[in-house]
């Protein structure tokens, strides 16, 4: 989805100095990969095996062109298994194995589902729905309020940038509206208009905490913990971690940007007719919205479903209904399912029209599908070559770290600073194998380091390249460089500590071994 009217190209709103910057970073990409791949090839590290040095040197490569962004990330995540098999660590089935993991299956069906909402308008339904009451008019912080509630519940559903999409305009068209009121040519220049953009921005960034399907860290971690870890994290126990860290940090950005992007003296209450003219024009309830709603409600239930039955009975997970839906229904057949059952769910029948076709599937972002299966052929065999051991080992004797709170700190704050740079997709790849190799090589419980860094990988706020909303919202050229890097760095900080304390308080642990 794109926004209208406005340019998105991140490009034509960069000065010259950070065109020139992004143009060196891409550049440097193509000669110095190639360079990391040979140096590392060589270089015999103590303590490592050949095949562990030969992967560390494709890693090495593979980090560098994630960073530099110098080939398509998803192109990336290609060539290094194919060199993988190439230097005979393994066989091309063994090497690719991950490309058919359960996850990859659970992204399709999320992913689906997300394109039919943005295809029957569900998204603008609920936000003009919702943006129309007459208290969000009330006061400018109850309209950042409005908009980061909004933003971030669509965003547990929906993937972040198509959220951001779907939300600027709607942010835009109250700018515009604001501006004509107040008789300013230059609306989108206020502390306000950078506000709202932002709040947006980061929101979507937040909301998809809450939920495994918010965002593509979530499934990374939950996959990575399940195969280096055999520990299943349901969807009910994510949401018990996610759900109260994306309710706090929303709630910061209300605080901050109503204290620190304040509106002109205005009444909102007069939007309040223009919303209500908006919504009207969305008419009523179609069949292929009432279709999506009804499959996007029973898959969540389904979802929710195993972990209610473990909390409620006294079996936990050994329960026979628990373990039946496990081995009958996981997540990742669950989300096939509804994706599925769009296809047959007729929206006219005397058209053969469907609620979901696949022109519209194939429109969803096979891309990161793409670069999360490479990244886990990676992390497989950076365990099965002693790879992660050996950095593990490394890190955990130079930070002297040796307890869950402390690896929990460092690792959240890694994933943190590595997604300002890369996305957040491949910093996940890269950071939640590293937490767990030095959980196990410090000798403690892995799991809530695992569990704090893979949310901190969803943060990294402080640039446009950080995330795509970052770059959706400073592509509408309401937004400084420097506001957006200031109150980036707030959020974080504080996401840094929720984080951290959350796990710590909230997060499992691994059962003892009998």
């Amino acid at each position: 989805m794109s926004l209208p009217t406005q340019d998105l190209n991140l490009s034509a709103n960069m000065s010259p100095a950070e065109e020139r910057f992004e143009r060196l970073r891409k550049r440097l990409g193509w000669y110095l990969a190639p360079m990391v791949l040979v140096v590392l090839w060589f270089i015999p590290f103590p303590g490592l095996s050949v095949p562990a040095r030969h992967l560390f040197a494709i890693v090495g490569m593979a980090l560098t062109l994630w960073m530099t962004e110098a080939i398509p990330l998803a192109a990336t995540a290609l060539l290094a298994p194919s060199l993988c098999v190439l230097a005979g660590l393994g066989s091309a089935r063994e090497v690719f194995k991950p490309f058919s993991d359960p996850v990859i299956f659970l992204f399709m069906g999320s992913f689906m589902m997300g394109e039919a909402m943005l295809k029957h308008g569900l998204n603008r339904r609920f936000a003009f729905t919702l943006l129309a009451m007459p208290w969000v008019g009330a006061s400018p912080t109850r309209l950042y309020a409005a908009f980061a509630g909004i933003t971030a519940v669509i965003s547990m559903w929906v993937s972040n940038a198509a959220t951001t999409a779907m939300m600027l305009p709607i942010g835009l068209s109250i700018l515009a509206e604001l501006g004509a009121r107040q008789g300013m040519t230059h609306y989108q220049a206020t502390p306000f208009a950078a506000g709202l953009m932002l709040i947006t921005a980061f929101a979507a960034s937040v909301g998809g905490l809450a939920t495994p399907i918010g965002t593509p860290p979530n499934l990374i971690g939950i996959g990575a913990i399940e195969r280096l870890l055999g520990y299943k994290i349901t969807f009910f126990q994510w949401m018990g971690l996610g759900l109260p860290i994306a309710l706090v940090l929303t709630g910061f950005l209300v605080w901050r940007f109503s204290r620190h992007c304040p509106m002109p003296a205005v009444s909102l209450s007069t939007n309040h007719h223009w919303l209500e003219t908006e919504r009207a024009k969305l008419g009523s309830w179609t069949r292929g919205q009432l279709n999506v709603v009804g499959v996007f409600l029973g898959a969540v239930a389904l979802w929710i479903l195993p972990g209610l039955i473990a909390a409620l009975d006294h079996r936990g997970s050994s329960s026979p209904a628990y373990l039946w839906i496990g081995a009958h229904a996981p997540e990742s057949i669950i989300g096939l399912l509804a994706a599925s059952a769009m296809f047959f769910l007729p929206t006219n029948s005397q058209r053969d029209s469907f609620t979901l076709e696949w022109r519209d599937a194939a429109a969803i972002d096979w891309g990161t599908i793409l670069l999360f299966a490479g990244g886990m052929c990676l992390g497989e065999l950076m365990f099965s070559t002693g790879l992660a051991h050996w950095i593990g080992s490394g890190l955990a004797a130079l930070f002297q770290s040796h307890s869950v709170v402390g690896l929990t700190l460092l690792f959240t704050g890694v994933g943190i600073l590595v997604s300002e740079t890369t996305t957040n997709t491949a910093s996940a790849t890269m950071v939640v194998p590293i937490a767990i190799a030095v959980a196990q090589a410090a000798g403690i419980d892995p799991l809530k380091p695992a569990l704090a860094t893979c949310l901190g990988c969803s943060m990294g706020f402080l640039l446009p390249v950080s995330t795509a909303p970052n770059a959706m919202a400073y592509g509408t050229g309401c937004i400084p460089l420097k506001a957006m890097m200031r109150h980036g760095l707030w959020l974080d900080a504080v996401g840094w500590v929720v984080i951290v304390g959350t796990v710590l308080l909230l997060g499992p642990s691994l059962p003892p071994k009998p």
